[in-house]
């Protein structure tokens, strides 16, 4: 659905993109889609490579989405593209793969990517995209915080409600969004603007406390109604305490039966200006992006770490962006209270209503 957008509209936006991936004459794009799923989508970006000079085409999975399943049985890591070579060779000849589907997690997104090929996500609503379209200063600032995170040796990040817990770093790289992918083999995901790593797989110690506000996304896509405590210790968590919202953690992780599902994952920050925090108040659809991306959150993660080189394949993921948080980078302050410290991460953004 194009949320009333014209085709030739969605198709300017699909051009915009696609020419920050550096979409040519000489490249080939597939288009890959599930069903009858997306295929305004499909049509768009089609439209839009061609425009390009580009040579497209089209594989189409069979099967249903479980994208819009806000249920115990979502999780990740399984893809209709599981055991049919066929397809997944066809991807592996394409220079640019644009994924209607959700490939993340997956071996085989991973075996498209070792072949060079770039991948670029795109499963929110349309009226996400057109508010969150990349820009090159986005990727500029995630490229940058990417730099300080690399270059970092611990992670800490604490909140008013008690947080105070410390990612031992350097043994994962770095993965950046900032919504379009022009280097082969790369990954990226539009709307973009944000970064991650993980810690060493026994390296984070600490107490997480998910204050009023922040935003329990996958698979719950709801505000956090009162605080919840998580004990850490050697990278798995431990404990969890709080209220309902609480239990409903326990209960989801508990439901997959698998020890890896108590790992901590990724950590990283938020740097998407244009991404509102209240969105998902609005606007629940899609994958939640808006509320991974927006500016100044702090990302918390659990489960599965293959997408950075780990061995953890669990289907359980959870994702959780956090408010008013601070970040420390040995010791060197990266955001106080949810806004950020160094210059070069900033954004002038106009007058705001303060408490």
């Amino acid at each position: 659905m194009l949320d009333g957008m014209s085709a030739a509209g969605f198709a300017d936006m699909c051009e915009h993109v696609l020419r920050l991936c550096a979409v040519d004459e000489h490249e080939t794009v597939c288009v890959l889609t599930r069903a009858d799923e997306r295929q305004d989508y499909a049509d768009g970006f089609m439209a839009a490579a061609g425009r390009l000079g580009a040579s497209t085409f089209q594989v189409r999975m069979p099967g249903a989405s479980p994208l819009n399943a806000q249920a115990t049985g979502w999780s990740v890591g399984t893809s209709p593209l599981a055991g049919n070579e066929a397809a997944i060779e066809a991807l592996k000849r394409a220079d640019l793969v644009v994924d209607l589907l959700f490939l993340l997690f997956s071996k085989e997104q991973l075996a498209i990517q070792a072949a060079g090929t770039r991948i670029l996500l795109c499963v929110e609503p349309t009226a996400h995209l057109a508010r969150l379209l990349p820009t090159a200063d986005q990727r500029r600032r995630v490229e940058t915080s990417a730099e300080l995170l690399s270059e970092a040796r611990t992670l800490r990040f604490t909140n008013a409600a008690g947080t105070d817990v410390v990612y031992q770093l350097g043994h994962y790289p770095v993965i950046t969004e900032y919504g379009y992918t022009d280097a082969p083999g790369r990954w990226d995901h539009w709307p973009g603007g944000f970064l991650a790593t993980s810690a060493a797989d026994d390296g984070v110690d600490g107490r997480v406390v998910l204050d009023r506000g922040d935003i329990l996304i996958t698979p719950f896509a709801k505000y956090v109604e009162a605080p919840v405590e998580m004990e850490i210790r050697a990278g798995r968590i431990e404990q969890v305490r709080g209220g309902v919202d609480a239990e409903l953690l326990r209960d989801y992780i508990n439901a997959f039966d698998d020890e890896r599902a108590c790992a901590v994952s990724h950590i990283g920050w938020g740097c998407n200006e244009n991404a509102r925090w209240s969105g998902l108040q609005f606007d629940g659809r899609g994958l939640g992006m808006e509320s991974r991306v927006f500016y100044g959150n702090v990302l918390f993660s659990t489960g599965p770490n293959q997408e950075l080189g780990g061995d953890n394949d669990t289907p359980c993921h959870i994702d959780i962006p956090m408010r008013n948080c601070s970040l420390f980078l040995d010791d060197r302050p990266i955001l106080v209270d949810g806004e950020f410290a160094i210059d070069a991460l900033r954004v002038p953004r106009g007058a705001v209503l303060t408490p």
